[in-house]
């Protein structure tokens, strides 16, 4: 039996710049990083990208200004309501302020007691306290600040309210959680949710909504030569400068493909490639979810299709096997692993959390990237489909 499990090794790599040759920059950074750390590519291993670079080498950018015509195509009439967006600097300000340069008049309405993925505008015991109910009472922003006055969040100390209307003079901003709730003001709505998106869509077009799109519909096709994305629209974007954003990437799928035959190539051996952007984590002291991209991978390899099948060793330790200690015990294990099926709804498997094998890879990527300086745009994980009887 081998004696090391899962790895995760962050691999640094060059800045990347618009047209940069990142099939190449990726298969070179690994190779190095291999020789010079002993480590070799073996058949199994899983090359992770961040989202960030390949967009970057695609140039994936637009500015505010082609953000705004796209926005004014959509809504003609120039008055919108956009619904739910998530509390970010990085993520929805720069957004907010194309939005609105492209209306008239903007109804901004935040969800409370906090947003989609779990920033805070108040905490539930001061909605409890103020004899508010989030589930049916809308505020208006005098409402609002009448009964919590200023709201900062927790940990960027910034007053969202305040720093969203600083964006425009045509910003209104409600309080609501119903997406009803918006077509007393306008029956043009921009849901700017991220996972619930199709249902809030599906909610406002048959409450009478005259206008519906989401995030995921604009810039979804270049405007005056901007970047864009098909699927996502600008969700999964972040700011790039103080004029302009970076989309999500597009055609990930053909590069990951291109990526592991580079390493066929040069190698021999069959990797699987994927790109990965948030990972699908929630923070247990702050309670925020790290996941405000629209998926955690938007391109992998097929090897990387399904979820885990797993069991629970310590479970069989503590009952089939509870009377087997050393070698036996050990042998009972990597047999019952070996001769395992499907272990769907079996005790077996219980707690062993079987979600996408690109969920959970992107988790520990996101975790070993981290976002600030570290400077490991790809991450080589190895024997992540190993088990206690791999020899």
């Amino acid at each position: 039996m081998t004696s090391i499990g899962t790895q995760s090794i962050g691999i640094k790599a060059p800045i990347i710049k618009t047209g940069d040759n990142l099939i190449e920059i990726v298969t070179n950074s690994v190779l190095q990083a291999g020789k010079s750390a002993g480590f070799s590519i073996d058949d199994g291993d899983v090359v992770c990208v961040t989202e960030a670079v390949v967009a970057r080498s695609q140039g994936n950018y637009a500015t505010v200004e082609q953000l705004a015509k796209d926005v004014r195509a959509k809504f003609p009439d120039g008055e919108i309501a956009v619904l739910f967006p998530i509390l970010s600097r990085n993520r929805f300000a720069i957004m907010l302020k194309g939005i609105a340069m492209g209306v008239d008049k903007l109804y901004l309405v935040l969800s409370y007691p906090s947003d989609e993925v779990g920033n805070e505008l108040v905490s539930a015991e001061q909605i409890e306290k103020a004899g508010i109910n989030p589930y049916t009472d809308i505020l208006t922003e005098d409402e609002f600040k009448k009964a919590f006055g200023s709201t900062k969040h927790p940990y960027t100390d910034v007053d969202y309210v305040e720093y969203y209307k600083s964006f425009s003079d045509k910003i209104t901003i409600l309080f609501a959680n119903n997406p009803r709730a918006v077509l007393k003001y306008t029956k043009n709505v921009l849901a700017a949710d991220i996972h619930k998106r199709q249902k809030t869509k599906k909610i406002l077009k048959e409450a009478g909504a005259k206008t519906v799109y989401g995030l995921d519909d604009l810039l979804n096709a270049p405007v005056d030569g901007s970047g864009f994305n098909p699927d996502y629209g600008i969700l999964g974007s972040n700011k790039a400068t103080e004029d302009s954003i970076k989309l999500f990437p597009r055609d990930c799928d053909t590069f990951v493909s291109r990526v592991q035959k580079e390493f066929l190539d040069k190698t021999g051996k069959k990797v699987e490639v994927m790109v990965y952007g948030d990972g699908a984590f929630k923070d247990p002291v702050c309670g925020i979810w790290e996941f405000a991209d629209p998926v955690v991978s938007p391109g992998y390899t097929k090897g990387l299709v399904g979820t885990p099948n797993e069991l629970k060793l310590k479970y069989l330790a503590d009952n089939e096997f509870k009377n087997l200690e050393g070698e036996e015990l050990d042998e009972a294990l990597r047999e019952s692993i070996r001769c395992k099926k499907d272990l769907s709804g079996k005790m077996d498997s219980q707690g062993t959390t079987p979600r996408r094998y690109v969920d959970l890879i992107g988790s520990l990527c996101d975790l070993t990237s981290g976002s600030g300086d570290k400077g490991t745009p790809i991450i080589l994980v190895k024997n992540y489909f190993d088990n206690y009887a791999t020899d």
